[in-house]
């Protein structure tokens, strides 16, 4: 009889159950599976069970038996109640195979008959430990068991001794149990020795937001989820409850407050908040609202028992600090917040008055005084306003966002400036800061009252930028703006600033895009507004960069001309910014790191969320050209992290950090993550981002071994990019790997023509390192058609250019690809030539090209190698002179340096599969070998030497794509081949006879 209790119910565990748990649930997998225990701990309401639930559910399967008890604190003084849940229902199955002490012992435990004197004895823990063992010869047993703190004594003191004694008897434990800090380790003695011990730490704040978007608390703004998180402290049931309570309340709290917490949160903390003094109260009321309380401050702000009354605080558990010490930290930020809640409005403004005079900072005393007073009020409205000037300037937008909706709020009737205007700024704040929803929403309200065609156009800026990548879902608002902007240049030009976007990211139409810029910027300079010039001429000289137009060095320099506006200097899409792209471009690298350091740490220091996402990801993406792939992944995760965390440029984002794992993490990840990428583009509608994110797929492709995906995925790139018409191959540099994965695939024609088309654009405009990267494919093509000597002098070339260039990572794919063609045999009785170039641990051969060494530099092989690079030199042909691991030293040195360990991995396959197969028969064998062929076969295999497509083929001959595969794999058996390279080979070198 097999049990499983009450599984039915984990067995629906829904996959929100674990989010942010993955590294967990890994160890908690290995763990298992190696036969080992886990005791997951944590606070009340971390999740401890939820995680429990998840991995017994998954975990349970492979278990013929699954005991479980979960006490309660209601229950747990009745004995052996945890022993009756475990082994209950499974009585029947184990009574017989116990002695009859032990049988009568456990019976009377379960069923509360017998003497009390036997239950108690030794007989009852050996009936424990020898059940367990019952249970387990007849296969593996997990014994799962939640809240162990509330385990009764006596069960909690049987399960312990069993435990200790089960040795290799394939009997787990999975279980749970509430601790605040370290003290689990008492628990332990209920668990086998190898138990491990797993704490559930807090949740993120991008961890919160994907669990409230889960469970269907949405059109939260990101800084009400920033104050669900920082309130909750990332515990999951109190940001649950945080979030369910202000998704159902229609009006939110005032800015600047604490939120309101709802009654089953405050139920937590209250019982120990009504054992303190009423005058304890009021103080710890005033440390709730201040931003960063002191006994200090509290003395300052009229507490003059403050000492005393923190003392009594922290005794019952409300603060975490020394009551002597000058900081009053409470012991959770839910306990604050239930605090301010459930005082009394009149007391609340109080505790406000008292720090808007005794706090020293005039940020905070300006919000303090905006929440003691009701009304409409000028006075304190203009201190608002000046203090929300001072947080912008402080490089703190969201903290100047708040204090202008409460200078807003205070503004009277008529005043200039008026609500609104100030409303507006706020929204621009908002903006700066990240929080595009927050922006949007204020705008939105702004134009309902709104007449003053700047008042408007001004609000409908902050909609049309709260959209960001998403233009299209903004597309009426256009017509509307410049209806409201009428014939003023000024307002005109702000709009067609916006327009230009709309035409690069809606339409996918740079030459559009950059006319929209330059009248926009035209415009601006008619209006004297400078900062809309200043922005129109950036994005005209990227645009410009990005389509290889030769104007755009005299473009980046009229943007960077005096006098500038700080703002504009330092934005993602500034003349910086633009200046940035034109140097990563010319292959000027460390110029191009200065410049977005700087950038990057200005921003950071102005607090400029979106402006920080977009030059994070500008800096890896140069450590990445410069081959620093683990400075690269690093600064890719933080970008994409942040990006998550505001909802700002997650596309991007994921798009360069799916390059970075790539290059330095991990495979599947970064294929997951172009996926992301390109489903972010695709719902935006945006052309350009799609194209990149595309390119990303299809390089993540050949590093993870599979060239026809690589190929589907950058052919694409190269229509989007044409019809986008881009021009400058340095771009998205996408262009090598095509050609690369061509060659692997057998796509010799395409291949040359995909480097011939590319080349006449990077040589027009200087691009150095994609010409290099462009020979290094040719040389693969040459190297198929059988031209080995020319094909290792141009690699050899390749990497030296590479290396001078800077471009450290290219200069690795190099000397791999250099590697793979000096370790194929060479065919008997071929001239030997001597090793040259760096990678070279012997002599080269002169034999034909191979599928391999058409992948080489792709990273075709995969994680085991290529075919084309295993097993022996086979009768037909003799090894090279010296091959072995050692010629692959050079490349696993780069690769090394740059911390590239996909393509490592690589490397170490193909030095451990040893030589490559031998070249093709000679021309008469071939000939031979082709006879044999039947009718069909010959067809198809001519068709593949004229560089005929497996669609192509079988739109020729009238029959399916399978069939032509199915032919070739017979070709390939009959022929003694691996791929259709070979039979390009064959083409090549009967017709050089």
């Amino acid at each position: 009889m097999t049990v499983r209790r009450d599984f039915q119910e984990s067995a629906r565990c829904r996959p929100d159950l674990v989010i942010g748990r993955e590294e967990l649930f890994g160890a908690a997998r290995e763990q298992l599976g190696s036969g080992g225990s886990v005791l997951l701990h944590g606070p009340a309401g971390i999740g401890k069970s939820t995680v429990l639930r998840a991995i017994a559910a998954e975990y349970g399967q492979a278990a013929r038996t699954v005991l479980r008890c979960s006490a309660t604190e209601s229950e747990s003084h009745l004995p052996f109640l945890a022993l009756a849940d475990l082994f209950g229902l499974v009585l029947d199955e184990v009574a017989d195979r116990l002695p009859a002490a032990q049988r009568d012992a456990l019976e009377s435990a379960l069923t509360g008959r017998g003497e009390p004197t036997l239950r108690d004895g030794l007989a009852l823990r050996l009936a424990v430990l020898s059940a367990l063992r019952a249970l387990a010869a007849d296969g593996p047993v997990l014994l799962v068991a939640d809240d162990l703190q509330w385990l009764d004594a006596a069960s909690a003191e049987l399960l312990g001794f069993a435990a200790r004694r089960l040795g290799d008897t394939p009997v787990q434990m999975l279980c749970a149990v509430r601790t605040e800090g370290q003290e689990y380790d008492r628990f332990l003695n209920s668990s086998p020795p190898d138990t491990l011990a797993v704490r559930l730490g807090p949740f993120t704040r991008t961890q919160v937001s994907a669990l409230l978007d889960h469970r269907g608390y949405t059109g939260l703004s990101r800084s009400t989820v920033r104050d669900i998180h920082r309130t909750s402290g990332g515990n999951p049931l109190f940001a649950l409850e945080l979030g369910r309570a202000l998704s159902e309340n229609p009006t939110p709290p005032r800015p600047g407050e604490p939120l309101p917490v709802p009654t089953s949160l405050r139920a937590l903390v209250l019982k120990r908040l009504d054992m303190l003094s009423e005058e304890a109260r009021r103080t710890l009321l005033v440390a709730s609202v201040g931003a960063r309380p002191t006994q200090a401050l509290l003395h300052a702000a009229g507490r003059d028992n403050a000492e005393a009354e923190c003392a009594q605080a922290a005794a019952l558990g409300l603060l975490a600090t020394d009551p002597e010490g000058p900081a009053v930290r409470f012991a959770h930020p839910l306990i604050s917040a239930a605090l301010y809640a459930e005082a009394p409005a009149q007391e609340r403004r109080a505790a406000h008055a008292a720090l808007s005079t005794a706090a020293s900072d005039p940020i905070e005393r300006a919000r303090h005084l905006a929440l003691a007073t009701t009304g409409t009020d000028p006075k304190v409205a203009a201190r608002l306003a000046e203090a929300a000037a001072l947080a912008r300037d402080r490089g703190a937008p969201s903290v100047a966002a708040s204090l202008g909706l409460l200078a807003a709020r205070h503004t009277p009737p008529g005043s200039v400036p008026g609500a609104d205007e100030r409303r507006l700024q706020a929204a621009e704040d908002a903006i700066t800061a990240g929080e595009a929803d927050l922006a949007r929403d204020i705008a939105r309200e702004v134009l309902t009252r709104a007449t003053a065609p700047a008042q408007r156009v001004r609000a409908w800026m902050v909609v049309i930028e709260s959209a960001g990548q998403a233009l299209g879902d903004v597309d009426v608002v256009f017509p509307q703006v410049l209806a409201d902007a009428g014939d003023d240049p000024r307002l005109l030009a702000q709009v067609h600033y916006q327009l230009a976007w709309r035409g690069l990211v809606v339409e996918g139409d740079f030459a559009e895009a950059r006319e929209e810029a330059a009248h926009a910027a035209e415009l601006a300079a008619r209006g004297a507004d400078r900062r809309t010039e200043l922005m129109a001429l950036a994005f005209q000289a990227s645009t410009e960069t990005l389509m290889g137009h030769p104007n755009a060095p005299a473009t980046i320099k009229r943007a960077l001309k005096e006098p500038q506006d700080p703002y504009v200097a330092c934005h993602h899409n500034g003349a910086g910014a633009a200046r940035f792209r034109w140097l990563l471009m010319s292959d000027q690298l460390p110029e191009a790191r200065t410049v977005i350091t700087a950038l990057l740490r200005e921003v950071q220091r102005r607090g400029m969320v979106e402006s920080e996402v977009h030059f994070q990801r500008f800096l890896a993406d140069t450590e990445l050209r410069s081959g620093h792939c683990g400075r690269a992944l690093d600064l890719a995760r933080e970008s994409l992290r942040l990006a998550r965390d505001s909802g700002i440029g997650l596309g991007a984002s994921a798009m360069l950090t799916s390059l970075a794992e790539a290059s330095g993490g991990e495979v599947d990840k970064a294929l997951a993550l172009a996926r992301e990428a390109a489903e972010h583009a695709e719902e935006d509608g945006d052309q350009m981002y799609l194209s990149r994110a595309l390119a990303a797929l299809g390089y993540a492709h050949l590093v993870a071994g599979d060239a026809r995906a690589a190929v589907v995925a950058l052919r694409r790139v190269r229509e989007l990019e044409q019809g986008l018409g881009i021009h400058d191959p340095a771009r998205g540099r996408w262009q090598g790997d095509l050609a690369e994965a061509l060659v692997a695939v057998g796509e010799i024609g395409e291949a040359q023509d995909v480097v011939d088309v590319t080349r006449e654009h990077a040589l027009r405009l200087g691009r150095e390192s994609v010409l290099a990267v462009l020979d290094r494919a040719e040389s693969l093509v040459r190297a198929a058609r059988g031209d080995h000597d020319a094909a290792v002098a141009q690699l050899t070339s390749v990497q030296d250019r590479l290396a001078k260039l800077g471009y450290g990572l290219e200069e690795a794919r190099t000397a791999f690809a250099l590697a793979r063609l000096r370790t194929r045999p060479r065919p008997l009785g071929a001239p030997r030539e001597t090793a040259a170039g760096p990678g070279s641990a012997g002599p080269g051969s002169t034999g034909p090209g191979s599928a391999g060494s058409g992948s080489a530099g792709s990273g075709s092989a995969g994680p085991t190698g290529s075919a084309s690079s295993a097993g022996p030199a086979g009768p037909t042909g003799a090894g090279p002179a010296s091959v072995g691991p050692t010629s692959y030293d050079e490349a696993a040195r780069l690769f090394r340096r740059c911390r590239a360990l996909p393509w490592l991995r690589q490397v170490e396959a193909a030095a451990a599969a040893g030589p490559a197969l031998p070249p093709p028969p000679a021309a008469a064998e071939r000939e031979s070998a082709l006879e044999g062929l039947a009718s069909m076969e010959r067809q198809v295999a001519a068709l593949v030497m004229e560089g005929a497509t497996n669609r192509e083929i079988a739109a020729r001959l009238f029959i399916s794509v399978k069939t032509v595969e199915a032919t070739l794999t017979r070709v390939y058996r009959k022929l003694g081949i691996r791929s259709r390279v070979d039979i390009v080979r064959l083409a090549a070198g009967h017709h050089a006879k």
